[in-house]
């Protein structure tokens, strides 16, 4: 339900920050509509913790993302997911990701801690019956690998003044028990109309690898404000089942001013 996007390499470079990103801070809070077709289908928010937390001796913010299910649809099927983790406050990597699943009669319960020295990622996974994490397992991942919550929020420290429509982007990361690479088309400028007016947007074309959910390579567009915080605005997949979306409905906290055009 929660379409996370990852992290960006420009020019075959990869953006290493080396101060505290002025696109976001603590406190700041995404709220989303969830549409499948024409139905508004439930709703998402994303979160920044108001504190920022130490996690292997490293400055943090805590971030999460939840959705859920609508009420009037809940009786089909129900969702309610969190995907959350502490993101280095410097480099951006995540030192501890997490999700908790909740999709119908499935259920996943992981806990993931990263050792960017070693480039090694320990993942637990909860057992269903006994409600203990099962023994970790330990995965290879990439240089400065991201999951899918700290690739979210590395989108916005990307300067897209530096990049040209038609550049592909790449970014190295790591979900699950895999290592991968997502490549993303910059596409220009586009005004989105949203509950809370027009606003102009960084239009991202990500090309999605072959797999049982998304319809084909070009199935998910990515918009971003086209300013200095650089949130997502509105997001489109098409998906073998038919079309879902998320469109911003307010937001708190913001570290700029939103851009609104008439």
């Amino acid at each position: 339900m929660i379409i996370a996007l990852s992290s960006f390499l420009v020019a075959s470079q990869e953006f290493i920050p080396t101060s505290e990103t002025a696109s976001f801070g603590t406190g700041e809070q995404l709220d989303y509509k969830v549409s499948f077709g024409f139905f508004h289908v439930g709703k998402a928010i994303t979160k920044i913790d108001s504190k920022v937390y130490t996690i292997n001796s490293r400055p943090c913010y805590k971030i999460d993302a939840w959705g859920e299910t609508s009420d009037w649809i809940s009786w089909v099927t129900r969702v309610k997911d969190n995907w959350g983790g502490y993101l280095d406050t410097t480099s951006l990597i995540p030192q501890v990701g997490y999700r908790k699943i909740e999709e119908g009669d499935a259920r996943k319960n992981e806990y993931t801690t990263y050792d960017h020295s070693r480039h090694k990622a320990e993942v637990k996974v909860m057992n269903k019956v006994t409600g203990v994490y099962d023994n970790p397992k330990y995965y290879d991942i990439p240089k400065n690998g991201r999951d899918l919550v700290s690739g979210f929020m590395y989108l916005r420290v990307i300067d897209f003044t530096k990049v040209s429509i038609g550049d592909t982007v790449t970014m190295q990361g790591f979900y699950e028990d895999t290592a991968y690479k997502l490549m993303i088309v910059y596409q220009g400028k586009d005004n989105v109309k949203t509950k809370i007016g027009k606003i102009p947007c960084y239009k991202l074309l990500p090309l999605m690898p072959d797999n049982k959910l998304f319809d084909g390579e070009n199935a998910i567009t990515v918009w971003l404000s086209a300013d200095d915080n650089k949130i997502p605005v509105k997001i489109q997949a098409k998906m073998f089942i038919g079309h879902t979306g998320l469109e911003l409905t307010s937001f708190k906290g913001l570290r700029n001013q939103l851009k609104i055009v008439p």
